[in-house]
């Protein structure tokens, strides 16, 4: 591969919903200008493929990992 687009999916898209789930952080080996914001996956993909590019996914820290207590049911013996 030439070279590698780094991405992350957006903190803020919602499962389901019909927006652009993805983000380009950077790109690197690759002469690439992107003019959009946000991306499908399967826009990201065609992209790669066009110039010989890998796809990075890039994860998330542990300060944005999921910490919500898990709801557990009150049963009143």
């Amino acid at each position: 591969m030439a070279g590698k687009i780094f991405y992350r999916e957006r903190l803020n898209a919602k499962e389901g919903a019909k927006t652009p789930r993805y983000r380009v952080i950077a790109v690197s080996g690759v002469e690439l200008t992107l003019h959009a914001d946000h991306l499908r996956m399967a826009e990201l993909e065609q992209i790669a493929q066009s110039v010989n590019a890998e796809l990075v996914h890039l994860k998330r820290g542990p300060k944005h990992q999921d910490t919500r207590p898990e709801k557990t049911a009150h049963t009143g013996a």
